[in-house]
């Protein structure tokens, strides 16, 4: 049988990716796929030995990484990244912004204001502070793509985690708006919408024996999601493949939210 061909359709290689949320468990799939087709990776958290662990990890196996810690709470911290960001490789081609925190549970009638300060600073305000900061050269160089990290808490009602749902319902709202403002000059943005992933972060659901029974019940595939199936799509969107899909939230949850409980 014939050797198929190698396709250039997913292919990062020579295309430099910042990847924000980098040392948590969904940001170590993004950067280990996206690293895997090719891609040279900026590796950014807020905590710098995670940061440099990860890029050491990375670089061990045959990447090319950098390490490039930030909080993405400070607004100093955040020019010094877009500063930065052409260091060592060159302009990014790809940006992923991953990073993201869930604030408080609970009714929104008892968020306070720092919480709400904090969860749309840094889910949000931080997010249009770096697209701001750096799509206007990543444009000029050509080929630019970004993924903004949804979820599906801003796809539906939720009673417990409400603003966390209202930052990532207007995450995909910015992509839809950047969508329209970039596309002329040929940049595509897009959101992911993940379910429930089998990450660190969710442990305690993946613990919680009611809760499972109720959302598999719930989920067409009657299981969760893992990490690769999500870094698979940003794969997807930042090559070749995904260069006339823009302004979409693509949906990865086993089917959750389109389901009738049936």
């Amino acid at each position: 049988m014939a050797a198929v061909p190698h396709s250039p359709l997913f292919d990062l290689q020579g295309r430099t990716v910042l990847v924000t949320g980098a040392t948590g468990g969904l940001g170590q799939a993004l950067c280990q796929a996206l690293a895997a087709h090719g891609a040279q990776l900026l590796v950014c958290d807020r905590d710098p030995a995670a940061c440099e662990q990860l890029t050491q990890a990375l670089r061990h196996a045959g990447h090319a990484a950098h390490a490039l810690p930030c909080d993405l709470a400070d607004p100093d911290q955040v020019r010094a990244l877009i500063r930065d960001a052409a260091q060592p490789f060159g302009l990014p081609h790809g940006l992923v912004c991953n990073a993201g925190v869930q604030g408080p549970a609970g009714p929104l009638h008892a968020v306070s204001d720092a919480a709400w300060e904090q969860v749309m600073d840094i889910n949000l305000r931080s997010v249009h502070r770096l697209c701001a900061g750096l799509l206007p050269a990543m444009a000029a160089q050509g080929g630019a793509r970004v993924v903004l990290m949804s979820s599906i808490a801003g796809l539906r009602g939720n009673g417990r985690i409400g603003l966390y749902g209202l930052s990532k319902a207007a995450l995909a709202q910015l992509a839809r708006n950047l969508a329209i403002e970039w596309g002329p000059q040929g940049v595509c943005v897009n959101a992911l919408s993940p379910g429930l992933i089998r990450t660190p972060l969710a442990t305690e659901l993946l613990n919680n024996h009611d809760f499972m029974s109720r959302r598999l019940a719930q989920t067409p595939l009657r299981r969760v999601g893992e990490p690769h199936e999500v870094a698979g799509l940003a794969v997807l969107l930042l090559s070749a493949a995904g260069g006339f899909i823009t302004g979409q939230n693509l949906v990865v949850d086993g089917g959750t939210t389109v389901s009738d409980g049936s």
